[in-house]
């Protein structure tokens, strides 16, 4: 059988790929796809999010195992085929690609097309242009330097306030505290 998904972007409204792709085949040549399609780089991670109705979140499928104590199930791009978690046209998911920012594709099965077979996925439709790719080390990159003897400075001035600041006012205050909460902290 084969799966048709349409997929787009609220970053980029006019962004849309429609993915053609066989339903025994892997989420991991879905990714593959989907990010040669939209010229991503393949070196980061992300995911696969299966959604209900209302785009929550019901179960996940990532790169690789990033909690294997955990006692959900896990479920690896490379060994699960698509049709082990995704049956029914209009399935929604997501394909989370920004891990630092939270930004995904959303994704929806369009269509199913039973007894017929493909041995390669195929981007079948592109339109418009994919939203800007963050990659985490360009996000590292746009730190700037400052220097701390005045960056303290100024968060000292900001967060204690002026010269009317009274520290047995703060003594004060934190026995106070210490009554309400009836502990010794």
């Amino acid at each position: 059988m084969i799966y048709k998904f349409l997929i787009g972007s609220e970053e980029s409204g006019n962004f849309k790929l429609e993915i053609a792709i066989d339903s025994s085949d892997t989420f991991l040549r879905l990714r593959n796809t989907i990010l040669d399609a939209a010229g991503y780089d393949k070196n980061q991670m992300d995911s696969f999010v299966i959604c209900d109705d209302d785009w929550s979140k019901e179960k996940e499928v990532t790169y690789y195992d990033m909690d294997s104590d955990s006692d959900e199930d896990i479920w690896i791009m490379e060994d699960t085929p698509l049709d082990e978690l995704i049956e029914d046209e209009g399935q929604k998911l997501k394909f989370v690609f920004d891990y630092m920012s939270d930004r995904y594709f959303y994704m929806i099965l369009k269509e199913t097309v039973p007894g017929k077979n493909m041995h390669d996925p195929l981007c079948q439709r592109k339109e418009g242009k994919a939203p800007q790719e963050v990659l985490a080390s360009d996000f590292f990159a746009e730190v700037k330097p400052v220097k701390i003897d005045t960056a303290i400075e100024d968060i000292e001035e900001e967060f204690y306030g002026d010269e009317d600041f009274n520290e047995e006012e703060l003594a004060e205050l934190n026995d106070e505290f210490r009554e309400e909460q009836g502990e010794d902290i």
